[in-house]
């Protein structure tokens, strides 16, 4: 069975998934558990949003690892055990109106990569930054997850 995300969604699952989601500037973290085979695919839009009271929620990169984690622990399983899988962060924007670059993409992708670390889970590979979109599908069974790159110039 495939699952669509959308931006700010996230799935945990087991072997009989297939996840899917199209990225911009947003990131996808894939985790997976390669003897268990289940596995866990975000959708973030923005790095962080600052701690707050709040309930977490799926659009922050620091938030929804979190989510991912805990949910991967009620399972039983050490996000520390799982290999993860970076891709996104995509420039889509060309200049704001101070003529500074927009950077969202990069910002979403570091902040990825910071968090992995931070939490000790192994980054297998990446698929990170340029231009344009990626559409992602992570199939749970076998670990792999394809990406297609569409680079567009930025005007």
């Amino acid at each position: 069975m495939t699952v669509f995300l959308n931006p700010g969604e996230y799935f945990v699952g087991d072997e009989g998934y297939r996840i899917s989601t199209l990225l911009g500037s947003c990131v996808s973290i894939t985790l997976w558990h390669p003897e268990r085979l289940i596995g866990a695919m975000s959708h973030f839009v923005l790095a962080t949003r600052g701690r707050t009271l709040e309930t977490p929620d799926g659009r922050y990169g620091d938030e929804v690892l979190e989510l991912m984690i805990g949910e991967l622990a009620a399972l039983d399983i050490k996000a520390t055990d799982c290999k993860a899988k970076i891709f996104g962060g995509g420039n889509m924007f060309t200049y704001q109106a101070t003529g500074t670059p927009i950077d969202i993409g990069k910002r979403n992708g570091e902040a990825a990569r910071r968090l992995l670390q931070l939490h000790r889970i192994p980054i297998a590979s990446e698929s990170l930054f340029g231009r344009g979109h990626r559409k992602i599908v992570f199939d749970i069974r076998t670990g792999h997850v394809w990406s297609r790159h569409a680079e567009q110039s930025l005007k």
